[in-house]
């Protein structure tokens, strides 16, 4: 396994990751949003919010895992 691409790699999707945290984050912290938008997309909003911070969180396991090798 080549170390230093397989970091490069999760260095990128930790990134994307961030943005779509981000990108949800401020939608459902925008009050206009939750407020008007129809329940179901604000909850939809909110599971992807977790499952981008679960993919986040295996990324960053992966990063620490490689980098103690």
């Amino acid at each position: 396994v080549d170390y230093e691409k397989e970091l490069e790699k999760l260095n990128l999707d930790l990134q994307k990751y961030e943005g779509e945290i981000k990108r949800a984050s401020s939608k459902l912290s925008n009050e206009k949003f939750v407020n008007n938008a129809p329940e179901k997309v604000v909850n939809e909003e909110r599971e992807k919010l977790k499952k981008y911070q679960n993919i986040y969180d295996e990324i960053v396991s992966s990063i620490e895992k490689i980098k103690n090798n």
